[in-house]
């Protein structure tokens, strides 16, 4: 066999390697981050519930999910490990990380508007805005239009197709 012939399979047996191997190293990732989970942390199965890690086990994980509602689930139904700063974000809605106050939006766009009102009231002074077209009032009235007479013929076809009369019988 020649070389030419052997080279789809190499690339092929090649290519199945590299997947393999990256579906290990993920498979390594998740088993790692399960391993580090300690009663306390904050989790989010694969489901997408969040709840804090109670007790590990070898194989189990029970779960707080709230107030008097502790939940048994297989360490593989564990999609994530969180962070306390991103547990805290999620399930209550703290904030740590506001860098400051001055990077926060406003709630209205008045105060972001106050400084160009000045501006705008000039700039509005009820002038119509010319959007490139052009109406039949318009146009200078000694000039007649180049594509007239075809425009009306085609509009009296179009009425008298759609109009149902005795040329549709």
């Amino acid at each position: 066999m020649s070389l030419v012939t052997l080279l789809p399979f190499i690339v092929l047996i090649g290519a199945m390697f590299l997947m393999t191997r990256s579906a290990k190293k993920k498979q390594q990732q998740a088993a790692d981050m399960r391993n580090q989970m300690q009663p306390g942390s904050g989790v989010r199965t694969i489901g997408g519930m969040y709840a804090t890690v109670k007790e590990v086990n070898d194989d189990t994980v029970l779960l707080d999910a709230g107030p008097g509602v502790d939940l048994l689930f297989a360490k593989n139904s564990i999609g994530a490990v969180l962070t306390d700063d991103e547990y805290n974000r999620i399930v209550h809605g703290i904030e740590h990380d506001l860098k400051s106050d001055a990077d926060v939006v406003p709630d209205d766009a008045s105060s972001l508007t106050e400084s160009d009102a000045a501006a705008t009231d000039a700039a509005s002074d009820d002038q119509p805005v010319d959007l490139g077209k052009k109406d039949a009032a318009d146009e200078p009235a000694g000039e007649p239009k180049a594509d007239a007479a075809p425009a009306e013929a085609k509009a009296d076809e179009q009425a008298k197709k759609s109009d149902g009369g005795s040329e549709a019988k």
